[in-house]
């Protein structure tokens, strides 16, 4: 059971991180978006590992689902092609740049990350982790003040995208 549990947690993380990196490095929008969804939905798999019911319910279904398929259809809409796209010829001096800047930051982190106290990963979880009664003790109790500063903030934001909107028209 241990070997299939790591079989599907690199799978699910190999997935992940090949979706970002597809997320990055596809110069159409719909690729891109694409990639995320196989992001979002690896993310999921490994929520599913966590036994995180909700988390993966949510992934899946508002994440993956709705968002992404607005956002999908957005790209399809625009019809974007790749004559629409500017010119990169730059493109990949600054992604090749960006990672070797990035790879002594990430190894200085791994390393610090190994060094904290517990970080051999065996901590059991507690029970109902990720469950929707955990979940909402920990939102409405816990993290309220931010939970509703968050949704202030998303409000504010929506009332600016929709005064932009009209100001174009």
């Amino acid at each position: 059971m241990e070997l299939l549990s790591l079989v599907l947690f690199l799978g699910f993380a190999g997935l992940a991180v090949a979706g970002a990196a597809g997320l990055i490095l596809f110069r159409h929008p719909l690729n891109s978006a694409l990639s995320f969804i196989v992001t979002l939905i690896a993310l999921a798999g490994l929520y599913a590992m966590l036994s995180a019911s909700l988390l993966f319910a949510v992934q899946i279904i508002v994440y993956a689902g709705a968002i992404m398929s607005l956002i999908v259809f957005i790209i399809m809409f625009l019809n974007v092609r790749d004559a629409d796209l500017p010119a990169e010829p730059t493109r990949w001096y600054f992604l090749i740049g960006g990672a070797v800047v990035l790879t002594p930051v990430g190894a200085f982190l791994l390393k610090v990350v190994r060094q904290l106290p517990g970080a051999d990963m065996s901590v059991p979880l507690p029970e109902g982790f990720g469950g929707i009664h955990a979940v909402g003790q920990l939102l409405f109790i816990k993290w309220v003040f931010p939970f509703e500063i968050v949704s202030v903030l998303l409000v504010v934001a929506l009332l600016g995208a929709v005064m932009l909107a009209k100001r174009k028209v």
